[in-house]
């Protein structure tokens, strides 16, 4: 019988091609299947939890594989991790359910965005938040996360030209947002993390709420320009789509949604 094999995932992105497998880029996937090939001394296919942009970073990504031969769980960090570039880290691996799929039994996900307003970045923060350098005033996104909250038609806040693909999963581009936020580092002046937990995100729609966001707490556009651009369902009517340097996929829900 085979196994089903659930790995627990953190990545630097910067120098991949996002997570899926590609012909012509190195990538998140592709590295991993390549080491757990030699690993396994067979062909592996893994399913990882959802796709990230090039240059996104993950701290929990999930990916699970099937598997006959009775290779030790440790293998498959202890092991594969010592196969694996420095950017890449399998923090744990466990046997799942023969039905367990890392992405359809999903209930959702967190990201983070990291954004510096100071000056001048520093050189060591440069490749994991984005520089927006200026007046941001947080008070402003008050309302706006607000308004993000729930569940929405997020049409205005997806990558144009992915529609069809999300047409297929039956909701269109509806979503639901538990939980958004945006917060100060305490010992890190001019540093900034928008966190967003949902049922399912767009293709950017992360890096697309998080420049509408920052865009209405450095007065470029007005809190109720969110609801504009909900009601509008036009990519248009919303803001900049934010570098993907700046995002992490932090965690993703299987057992129990994070509410509060």
């Amino acid at each position: 019988m085979l196994r089903t094999i659930r790995l627990l995932i953190t990545f630097d992105g910067t120098r991949y091609h996002g997570w899926q497998r590609q012909h012509n880029g190195i990538t998140v996937q592709g590295v991993l299947e390549e080491q757990l090939g030699h690993l396994c001394k067979k062909n592996i296919t893994l399913h990882g939890a959802g796709r990230t942009d090039a240059g996104v970073h993950a701290m929990g990504m999930v990916a699970h594989f099937h598997l006959g031969a009775s290779i030790p769980l440790k293998a498959f960090t202890d092991g594969l991790n010592s196969m694996l570039p420095q950017d890449i880290r399998i923090l744990e691996a466990r046997e799942e359910k023969p039905e367990f799929h890392s992405r359809f039994n999903a209930l959702g996900k967190t990201y983070r965005y990291d954004f510096y307003t100071g000056p001048l970045q520093q050189p060591t923060t440069r490749l994991y938040a984005a520089h927006f350098p200026g007046f941001f005033d947080s008070s402003r996104l008050t309302e706006a996360l607000q308004l993000i909250t729930g569940t929405h038609d997020f049409s205005s806040f997806e990558r144009v030209g992915s529609r069809n693909r999300e047409l297929q999963t039956g909701r269109g581009a509806v979503r639901t947002i538990y939980k958004a936020t945006c917060s100060s580092h305490p010992h890190q002046a001019d540093h900034w993390s928008i966190q967003i937990t949902g049922d399912g995100f767009l293709r950017q729609m992360v890096r697309i709420l998080a420049g509408t966001l920052i865009e209405i707490g450095m007065g470029k556009r007005s809190p109720a320009s969110v609801q504009t651009a909900l009601v509008a369902g036009d990519r248009t009517k919303a803001g900049m789509t934010a570098p993907a340097h700046g995002l992490f996929l932090e965690k993703i829900y299987y057992q129990q949604l994070f509410h509060s």
